[in-house]
């Protein structure tokens, strides 16, 4: 899972993120997601991407690397209008 935690999510072409500490709400053509992450995990609006960074190297902290990048993912694909998988 962390080979997946490490990769930026693209953000789409009209699709709006606003990240207030762990929460993330993505807003797109097809509806709005909000969902909340774990606080330990930092995530960060970059370039047009959203970054998910891990603390430590703990094995909890590798699996919620892998799984707060995905589930972001999956919010951003859900509400555009078609993502490629990454």
């Amino acid at each position: 899972m962390s080979r997946i935690g490490k990769q930026p999510v693209v953000i789409p072409a009209g699709v709006e993120v606003k990240i207030e500490g762990s929460s993330v709400m993505v807003k797109g053509p097809k509806g709005e997601l909000n969902s909340d992450f774990s606080p330990a995990m930092k995530i960060a609006q970059e370039e047009g991407a959203i970054v998910v960074t891990r603390p430590s190297d703990t094995p909890e902290h590798r699996s919620l690397h892998g799984l707060t990048r995905s589930l972001i993912y999956n919010m951003s694909a859900g509400v555009s209008s078609g993502l490629e998988k990454t």
